[in-house]
C-alpha cells in the first residue's frame, strides 16, 4: 500500500515538473524570440540612424553647394541690375537729346514756313505789280549798265527766296535725319534693356529656384535631425502655403479691382473725349483762351519744383488743369507746323502765327488737326489729356516769340 502511494507521488511530481518545464521552456523561447526581435530592431534602428547621419551629411554638403550657387546668382543679378540702371540712364539722356532735336526740328519747320510765306507775298506782289511798275523801273535806267543792274536786282530777289527756301528745307532734312538716328540708338538701347530684363527674369527665376532648393534641403536636414518635429514642420509649411495662397488671392482681388477701376477710368475718359466742336473765342487779350474749360492753373510760367524726374524747373508755359476730353482751341489763326506724339510732351500741336510767334499745346488726349493745315482763331484743335510726362490731365500752353518762351498770360 505504501509502495503504491510512493509511486503515485512520483508520478504526480514528474507530471508537475514536466508541466512546469514545458511552461518555462515556452517562456525562454518567447524571451529569446523577443530578444532576437529587439536586437534585430535595434540593429535596424541603428542602421537607419547611421543612414540618416549619412543622408544628413550629404544634405549639408548639397546645402553648402546650393548656398554657393545662390551667392553666385545673387552677384550676377546685382551686376545685371547695375547694367540695367546704366542703360536706363543712357536711355534717359537719349530722350533728352531727342527732345532737343524735336525743338530744333520744330524751329526749322517754322523758319521754312516763314520763308515760304514771305516768298509767296513777294511773288504775289511782283506778279500783281510787275507789268507796269517793273517796266517803268527799267525805262528809268540811265544807261545799259543801270538797266542790267535793275533786272539783276529783280532776279536776285527770286534767287534769294529760292536759295533760302532750299537752305531751310535742307536744315529740316538734316535735323530729321539726326532725330531718326537718335531714335534708332534709343530703340537699340531699349532692345538691349529688354534683353537684360529677360536675363534678369531668368536669373531671378534661377535664384528663386535655388532658394526653394535650399529651403527644401533645410527642411530635409531638420527632418533628419529631429523626426519628432516633422508634423510641426509640415503644419508650418501648410500654414506658410495657406498664407501665401491668401496673399496671392488678395493680390488677385486687388489686381482685379485695379483692372476694373482702370477699365472704368478708360470708359469715362473715352466718353469725356469729345469730337471736334464749334469755334470758341473768349477773353480780351491778343490770344483767345486755349482752354476756357480749365478748373485751375496747376503750374505757372517760370521757376517751379519739378513734379517728375527729368522735368525742368524752368517751366516754359502755363498748365491749365482740366478733365480729360476738355476742348482745346487755337489761340490765334495760323499754320499747324506739327501735330503728333512728341516724347515727354505727349500728343503735341504747334501753330505758327507768323512774325516769329508760335504756340504749343501739349499732353493732348486727341488731335483734330494735321501738319500743314490752316486754323482760325478759336478753332477746336484737340482735347485735354495726360499723354507723355504728366501727373494728371492738363493743357501745357506755351508761347514762343523769336525762338524763346515767353509768359503766355501776357497774351490772354
Amino acid at each position: 500500500m505504501r509502495g503504491k502511494k510512493l509511486v503515485s507521488l512520483l508520478l504526480v511530481g514528474t507530471l508537475c515538473f514536466g508541466m512546469v518545464f514545458t511552461s518555462e521552456a515556452s517562456n525562454v523561447n518567447k524571451a529569446k524570440k523577443e530578444a532576437e526581435e529587439a536586437k534585430k530592431e535595434a540593429e535596424e534602428v541603428k542602421e537607419k540612424a547611421e543612414k540618416a547621419k549619412e543622408e544628413s551629411k550629404e544634405l549639408k554638403e548639397q546645402k553648402e553647394q546650393a548656398e554657393t550657387e545662390k551667392q553666385t546668382l545673387s552677384a550676377q543679378l546685382d551686376a545685371l541690375l547695375a547694367d540695367i540702371t546704366e542703360i536706363e540712364d543712357k536711355i534717359y539722356k537719349k530722350e533728352e537729346e531727342i527732345s532737343l532735336k524735336e525743338d530744333e526740328l520744330i524751329q526749322a519747320r517754322v523758319d521754312e514756313n516763314d520763308q515760304y510765306e514771305s516768298m509767296k507775298k513777294r511773288i504775289k506782289y511782283m506778279y500783281e505789280n510787275g507789268n507796269g511798275q517793273f517796266v517803268e523801273i527799267l525805262f528809268e535806267a540811265k544807261d545799259l549798265s543801270d538797266f542790267l543792274n535793275k533786272t539783276e536786282y529783280i532776279s536776285s530777289i527770286s534767287d534769294y527766296d529760292r536759295d533760302m527756301l532750299l537752305k531751310y528745307k535742307q536744315i529740316v532734312k538734316e535735323v530729321e535725319e539726326q532725330e531718326a538716328a537718335l531714335q534708332k540708338e534709343q530703340e537699340e538701347m531699349e532692345a538691349m534693356q529688354n534683353e537684360l530684363i529677360e536675363k534678369q527674369a531668368s536669373l531671378e527665376s534661377l535664384l528663386a529656384s535655388k532658394v526653394n532648393e535650399i529651403d527644401g534641403l533645410k527642411e530635409e536636414i531638420s527632418a533628419n535631425a529631429e523626426r519628432v518635429k516633422k508634423l510641426e514642420a509640415a503644419a508650418a509649411a501648410a500654414a506658410e502655403a495657406a498664407r501665401k495662397k491668401a496673399e496671392a488671392e488678395e493680390a488677385a482681388k486687388e489686381a482685379a479691382a485695379r483692372a476694373a477701376a482702370e477699365a472704368e477710368a478708360a470708359k469715362s475718359n473715352s466718353q469725356a473725349a469729345a469730337s471736334v466742336g464749334a469755334s470758341v473765342v473768349s477773353g480780351n487779350g491778343t490770344f483767345t483762351h486755349p482752354c476756357p474749360g480749365y478748373t485751375r492753373i496747376s503750374s505757372t510760367f517760370g521757376y517751379r519744383t519739378a513734379p517728375l524726374r527729368g522735368a525742368s524747373t524752368n517751366h516754359k508755359g502755363t498748365d491749365f488743369a482740366a478733365p480729360t476730353g476738355t476742348p482745346i482751341y487755337a489761340a490765334a489763326g495760323g499754320t499747324v507746323t506739327s501735330a503728333r506724339y512728341s516724347g515727354k510732351a505727349g500728343n503735341m500741336i504747334v501753330i505758327n502765327h507768323g512774325n516769329g510767334l508760335q504756340t504749343y499745346y501739349m499732353h493732348c488726349s486727341r488731335i483734330f488737326v494735321s501738319a500743314g493745315t490752316k486754323v482760325s482763331k478759336g478753332q477746336n484743335i484737340g482735347a485735354v489729356g495726360t499723354t507723355g510726362n504728366s501727373t494728371g490731365p492738363h493743357l501745357h500752353f506755351q508761347v514762343m516769340s523769336g525762338g524763346r518762351p515767353v509768359n503766355p498770360m501776357n497774351y490772354l
